[in-house]
Formats: structure tokens, sequence, C-alpha cells
């Protein structure tokens, strides 16, 4: 394995596991020990997603200039002080803020990480080495869950413990990151341009698709731990929920390189599996149940990123791939903010089941245009 991928795929190892050892665990910290409603939890999960939107065209911008290394290390930088934060927040706006800053700092991790990958990946291995990338991360997001289990259980640590504990892994992911900077990654020498970003327009399946399985992803990060516990699910349940579906994205992604051949096919099946388990959770209240949709749903949302970013890069060029990820990333982003608020809202007036109903009911009407324009989604047609 090349020495720059090694290092990056440590590095996201690392940030993975912070996440996964906090995030399923902010949403009920911010419902139990700060009394946040659910209408509350969407507007955290908004606040954590907005910069999203942004933030990550200004990052593609700075990628044409700056060493992508030193980009990523802003990002862990950015990370370990908002998390660290969140240990000491006592009020849903502090949690906004914090959440807010994360979101920033998620938009100086994966940009430079893409920009670092396709600058060192040739032909077919891009994907390939995209999708590994994305396996340590997600390794790191399972791996996490399974050990907050551990410390809340094992080791009687408070949620807020548990929150500085994060941190000291995610700041050791800096001793990796700061090597990237060291290394002679290549910088692209285009100049930012709107019609770059207008290349990403092209692909209008691509996006709907894209901002579909987005949405539905930030509402599970940041609703469903919430939704979770009041179907009597604890904070350990649900943290070996969350360890399920790392292990189902982990195992998915390792077979990314073979699924990208049968695209079209497998990004159906994807938003198919991801509307299925989120049926299921409509219905669920055992453990059982809420496993079969954590695979389900771990499934559906592994491939679908990897392949649509590979659609797209396919048909752009070297020079412009840095604004095009930015581009790519910002779409990601407005998907990320519809899905929590819509969530929130939605359980806030409707039940707290009925998210999981409504975006069952849009999935299936995506997957079903997917099916019938399947071919625009197959590698000979991009």
């Amino acid at each position: 394995m090349n020495r720059i991928i090694l290092l990056l795929n440590i590095t996201g190892l690392l940030i993975g596991i912070s996440y996964g050892l906090h995030n399923p665990i902010v949403p009920i910290f911010s419902k139990n020990e700060i009394g946040a409603s659910y209408g509350e939890l969407g507007l955290i999960g908004l606040a954590n997603f907005v910069p999203y939107m942004l933030i990550p065209v200004l990052v593609g911008m700075l990628l044409h200039r700056y060493n992508s290394g030193v980009l990523l290390c802003i990002g862990i930088g950015l990370n370990t002080v908002s998390v660290f934060l969140l240990s000491l927040a006592k009020t849903v706006p502090e949690i906004m803020i914090l959440r807010g800053l994360t979101g920033v700092a998620h938009a100086f991790f994966w940009p430079p990480s893409e920009a670092i990958i396709s600058g060192v990946s040739e032909g077919s291995t891009r994907v390939k080495n995209i999708a590994r990338f994305t396996g340590f991360f997600v390794a790191g997001f399972m791996i996490g869950p399974l050990a907050g289990t551990f410390i809340l259980e094992g080791l009687d640590v408070s949620y807020r413990g548990l929150f500085e504990i994060a941190t000291f892994v995610m700041a050791s992911s800096v001793i990796f990151g700061l090597q990237l900077t060291k290394k002679q990654i290549q910088r692209e020498n285009g100049v930012f341009s709107f019609s770059a970003i207008r290349q990403v327009i092209k692909f209008p399946l691509v996006i709907m698709i894209l901002i579909y399985c987005a949405s539905s992803f930030g509402m599970i990060l940041t609703i469903y731990p919430a939704f979770l516990n009041d179907r009597s699910m604890s904070a350990i349940d649900i943290e070996l929920l969350f360890f399920v579906f790392g292990a189902a994205r982990v195992i998915t992604l390792a077979l990314a390189d073979r699924l990208v051949r049968y695209a079209g096919v497998t990004l159906v099946t994807s938003i198919i599996t991801i509307s299925i388990g989120l049926a299921i959770s409509f219905v669920a209240f055992s453990m059982q149940e809420f496993i079969m949709a954590m695979l389900l749903m771990g499934f559906g949302f592994s491939i679908i990123f990897p392949l649509t970013l590979e659609i797209i890069l396919r048909k752009t060029s070297k020079q412009s791939q840095g604004i095009i990820i930015g581009a790519y990333e910002t779409t990601f982003g407005i998907g990320w903010s519809i899905g929590p608020i819509a969530a929130g809202m939605i359980a806030e007036y409707g039940g707290n089941s009925m998210p999981y109903l409504t975006f069952f009911a849009i999935g299936i009407v995506i997957s079903s245009i997917s099916l019938i324009k399947k071919k625009m989604l197959e590698p000979q047609s991009i």
C-alpha cells in the first residue's frame, strides 16, 4: 500500500474511533441531560451539518493553493476543540455552536483526504482507495461505539467523561496527519471556476440519490439515537447497534471495487435497503428488529458515497477535481442539513416514528426513478 495512503488510512481510523465514541451519545446527552426536545435535536443536527453546505467549496478552492495535509490537520485541530468543549456544554445553544464547529472541521477532513487519494491514485485504483479509506474511517466508527459501551458500563464513566476520552483519541490522529504535510503531495495548478462547480449539476440523478441518502444518513446520526432511547434502548444498546451499523458498512466497503462494475444495480439496491431499514425502524421495538434495520442501512449507506463520487470524477479533468470534490461534498452537506431538521420537525409534530415512514416512502419513489434510468449510472455511460 502507498505510504501516503497508509498514513491517511490510520488518520481516518483514529478520527472514526473518536466519532464512534461520542457521536451516537450526543442526541441522548442532549435529550436526557440538557433537556432538548425533538425539534431542538433537529436544530442541533442542522447546526452540525449546515457548515458542510458551504465550507467544502472553500476547502476545494484552498486545495489549489495549499498542501492537503495542512488543511487536514486544521480540520483535526478544530474537531478536537469542538469535542472537548462539548464535555463542558450546559445548554442547547452551546451544543448547537459546538456542533457547528464540528461541521466546519468535518469539511476540512473529507475533501483534503479525497484530494490526497485522487492525487496518488491511477485509473481504477481511485474508487478502491477511496472505499478503503472510507472503510478505515467506518471501522473506527464501528470500534468507537463498542469501546464506548465498555467505557460507559465497565468503567462507569459519564457522558461528559466519554467526550473527553473521544477528544484524546481525536488529538492523537494529528501525529499521522502531520506526516502527510511532509510528503510531496501534488497540488493542483488549476484556478477556481464556477464552470467547474456546474459540472456536478450535469448528474441530476446522482445528485437526487446523494441528497436523499445524505438526508437519511444525517437523520440516523442525529435523531435516531434519541428515537432508539424512546423505544427502550439503553445507551449501551445504542452503542452496540451503531457497532453493528459500522460492521455492515466495513464489510460492504471491502467489496467496493467489485460492486463498482455494477454501479447501477448496486446504487438502486442500496436505496432499497436503506428504505427497508427505515420501514423496519418505524415498526421495531426489539433489539433484534433494530439490528436487522441497522444491517440493511449499513449496507446501503456505505457503498453509495464512493460510487456516486466516482461517477462524477470519471467525467471531470484532473485539474478541476479539487473544486469538483468540494462541490460534491457541498451537495452531500445539503442532504445532511435537510435530514435532521426535517426529521426533527416531523417527529415533533407527527410522532417520533413518523420520520422513518416518511423517508421510506421517499426512498421507494427515488429507487423507482433510479431503476427506470439505471443506464445513466452504469460505468459505460459515464
